[in-house]
């Protein structure tokens, strides 16, 4: 499942990427999740309810690539609220703010208030600087467990929020820990295995790239509880790209940050934020608004740039 690209394979990890900016439409209608571009004429007529991600807005931030990423959150959520049939709720996939300052996750919860949707979080390894974790907890975590997660159903749907940044594991990958994964394994044992499951978390689940830390340890175990299930789709952050990957019943799908990009594992020498001219950086940065049909289609990325 790791499908880990190294220096003789970067052809073949570069076709599971895509680098315009992204804002895209997914439906949920029966369990198999679809994508099309916001504002076709097919997002027009897309039956069932919509639901937005948006990730890695690191509120904060104050590097040369990008000295403004509050108004470029700002502008990620527009894209989203601004659309004829708003999304029925939002989620944010992780690092709300870059150094889990106070003022930071009171800035995000001004600017996510302000869509007027109800909103999911999960924390990334920015949220959870302090060592209480207090400031991302007191915000978000009420009703949780453990280090934040828990689950909610929506529309038939079966969703799941998972904490993977909180001992991170060598070069940097995510880590549920056996209290998360015995959580997790007893929440979906009384589910019908035609459930339709969204589960999201901040590091991709996946093994995307090892040397980086890009991928939780024991994500293939978390996998295993969901074998049975005909429809699972999990939404992540972490890496600054937009990245998917599809096996069996199980499609995976990182968002682009609102903030700035990160280098293409096995072409930049490292992670981090990736310098691009200024007048091209919102073709690197984007939204996700989800949809789940009733489809045969693959799941799909369709992206459009916030500018360009």
């Amino acid at each position: 499942m790791t499908d880990q690209p190294d220096n003789h394979d970067r052809r073949g990890f570069l076709r599971c990427m895509t680098w315009a900016g992204a804002t895209m439409l997914w439906s949920v209608a029966g369990g198999i999740p679809r994508s099309h571009l916001i504002g076709s004429a097919e997002a027009a007529t897309t039956p069932g309810f919509t639901f937005a991600q948006v990730s890695d807005s690191h509120l904060g931030f104050n590097k040369p690539v990008n000295t403004a990423v509050t108004g470029t959150f700002q502008q990620a959520l527009n894209a989203l609220t601004m659309q004829t049939e708003k999304p029925s709720f939002l989620i944010h996939t992780g690092d709300i703010t870059h150094l889990s300052k106070p003022e930071e996750f009171d800035t995000g919860a001004q600017l996510l208030k302000a869509t007027r949707l109800p909103i999911y979080t999960v924390p990334g390894e920015h949220d959870v600087l302090e060592e209480d974790r207090k400031s991302y907890l007191h915000r978000y975590g009420k009703g949780t467990k453990g280090d934040g997660w828990y689950s909610f159903n929506a529309h038939g749907v079966h969703f799941i929020g998972l904490v993977n940044v909180i001992n991170l594991q060598g070069t940097g990958l995510g880590s549920l820990g056996g209290a998360q994964l015995e959580w997790l394994e007893k929440d979906v044992k009384g589910l019908s295995a035609s459930t339709p499951i969204v589960i999201f978390a901040h590091v991709p689940l996946w093994i995307a790239y090892q040397d980086w830390g890009w991928g939780t340890a024991d994500g293939a175990q978390a996998l295993t509880y969901l074998k049975r299930f005909g429809s699972v789709t999990v939404l992540n952050g972490h890496i600054h790209q937009v990245m998917q990957k599809v096996e069996g019943h199980v499609a995976f799908h990182t968002a682009r940050s609102t903030a700035f990009p990160q280098g293409t594992p096995g072409v930049a020498k490292g992670p981090g934020p990736m310098p691009v001219p200024a007048a091209e950086l919102k073709t690197y940065l984007g939204v996700a608004r989800v949809s789940l049909v009733s489809t045969g289609t693959p799941l799909a990325i369709v992206d459009t740039p916030l500018a360009g």
